[in-house]
């Protein structure tokens, strides 16, 4: 054996060595790390600096990727920038990996609700209604509700914002939907009473203004329709 081969051959034992008596982190520190990581990554998200929460948010999984928030925040962060087969798949690896959890069930409902998959965002909403940890059940039934108004159920969609508008009477995301709801059924004044709950509990949207001009406008309303109108083409002069 050459003297560089026996030198060689030390040198990787005691680099061997040095590894296994490194310590190790637990998994209360992994998990420690990647809560953090996450909470950083939401910080600088929520100041617009994507590419340094990507970052964290990536650390975050690295340090644990059972760790259903992390996935949940990027598949946020995903969707935010226009890459939806990516965010899919960390919102489905939040639920892989937290099945019965309230938060991350809901967030992978309303993504599929809003990707055109509304059957299969049904049982999520359903699993976030039945956590009984889930702080907020109001929010899903919300979200189910509208998600089967998109579908054309509105037997159904009603039975979810009903039950939604019993957590909280002023929950936009609930009030919103019934005025749809009401006008789809010809019953304008219902709808137009939804409407302005809606207007009492959250600002005026495009979305809002146009229901608006169309049940005044079925209600006849002309000065009103034409308040929406106006309002409307301040925010899309083009419209």
């Amino acid at each position: 054996m050459t003297i560089f081969r026996y030198l060689a051959l030390i040198t990787l034992v005691v680099v061997l060595a040095a590894c296994s008596s490194a310590p190790k982190q637990d998994d209360g520190e992994r998990r420690k790390a990647a809560e953090t990581n996450t909470s950083l990554g939401r910080e600088y998200m929520d100041r617009g600096q994507n590419e340094i929460a990507l970052e964290k948010l990536k650390r975050a999984v690295g340090f644990d990727k059972t760790y259903a928030p992390a996935h949940t925040m990027l598949g946020v962060l995903y969707e935010s920038i226009g890459q939806t087969k990516d965010a899919e798949h960390e919102f489905r690896l939040a639920v892989q990996y937290d099945p019965k959890d309230g938060d991350v069930n809901n967030n992978l409902g309303a993504f599929l609700c809003r990707h055109g998959k509304e059957a299969e965002a049904d049982p999520h909403f359903v699993t976030a209604i039945e956590d009984p940890f889930y702080s907020t059940p109001g929010i899903a039934m919300a979200n189910a509700g509208s998600c089967a108004l998109n579908r054309g159920e509105l037997d159904k969609a009603e039975t979810y914002l009903r039950q939604s508008l019993k957590y909280d009477q002023r929950m936009p995301a609930a009030l919103l939907p019934m005025a749809d709801l009401s006008y789809r059924r010809a019953d304008y004044l219902r709808a137009r009473a939804f409407l302005q709950r809606y207007e009492a509990a959250a600002p005026a949207s495009e979305e809002s203004l146009s229901l608006g001009f169309r049940i005044e406008t079925a209600l006849g309303d002309e000065e009103s329709a034409r308040r929406y109108r106006d309002q409307l083409r301040k925010i899309d002069p083009t419209g």
